[in-house]
């Protein structure tokens, strides 16, 4: 189960139900819950470059899952961008080896947008002559245009206004607690969203909500949805009910396929 240990921030609770010393944050992602990775977790600034004992962060384990949908994924991974993922320069969560594995993977979408410079980003627009209203405005970039080398983006305002943009009209600013650009909140039992009309509106409600008190708390109802995600997730990867040995290869589907053999074989006898 997720450690909830109060002494330790509860955004960057880890798993301890397995080698694996699996984030909170990164459960939630192996198991495509993008409101709870937003609000239990980056909201409420959980890192989201840990890497676990096998050397994973988030955005590598979503990519390599051997459970998670292709849409599923997308979702994910878009979210993780947004938020300012990044890449190392070797491994399983290199940006080659991530970009290879979504063509591998049949999405080249996802691939296209790994690999250009901007893809999937939280970007502030500037030096737009033909639209000087949108410098300073926040969009995210949602598809990468390999033959023009522009983006299409989305603007962070109830509108959702569409455009086609060049690299040099788009600056990145990356999601934070502060500066989130959205706002999802649990209550009674249903995931609320805010959005707003600029970044700064966003700011200012994300403020009110820090006032008076301390930034809202993970509630009860959040820990249950963690709790769940990770029993569903240790369940289907089959490590809920026995310690899984450390990987000299560290990666994390083929101790799933290697368990998975093993119980065909036995229905073979």
């Amino acid at each position: 189960m997720v450690s909830l240990d109060r002494a330790e921030d509860r955004a960057n609770a880890r798993s301890r139900e397995t080698d694996h010393d699996l984030s909170a944050l990164q459960l939630a992602a192996m198991v495509n819950q993008p409101a709870l990775v937003t609000r239990l977790l980056l909201q409420l600034g959980a890192d989201i470059d840990y890497r676990n004992s096998e050397g994973y962060t988030a955005i590598g384990l979503v990519l390599h899952s051997p459970i998670a949908s292709v849409g599923g994924i997308n979702k994910v991974v878009r979210l993780l961008l947004s938020w300012g993922a990044s890449f190392f320069s070797e491994g399983e969560c290199s940006k080659r080896n991530c970009v290879d594995v979504a063509r591998n993977g049949n999405n080249p979408e996802i691939a296209d947008l790994l690999e250009s410079e901007l893809g999937g980003r939280r970007c502030e627009i500037v030096n737009l002559s033909p639209r000087p209203d949108l410098n300073g405005k926040t969009c995210v970039a949602d598809v990468y245009l390999p033959v023009s080398n522009q983006y299409r983006v989305t603007l962070e305002t109830k509108s959702k206004e569409a455009l086609i943009l060049d690299p040099d009209n788009l600056r990145r600013r990356d999601r934070t607690p502060q500066d989130c650009g959205y706002y999802i909140e649990f209550k009674n039992v249903r995931t609320i969203r805010h959005d707003f009309d600029s970044s700064e509106d966003c700011q200012a409600f994300v403020s009110a909500l820090e006032g008076g008190e301390a930034r809202p708390v993970v509630t009860e109802e959040a820990e249950a949805r963690a709790e769940q995600a990770a029993a569903e997730l240790l369940a289907e990867l089959g490590l809920d009910d026995s310690p899984v040995g450390q990987s000299s290869s560290g990666c994390f589907e083929n101790k799933k396929s290697k368990k998975r053999n093993g119980r065909k074989k036995k229905r073979r006898k």
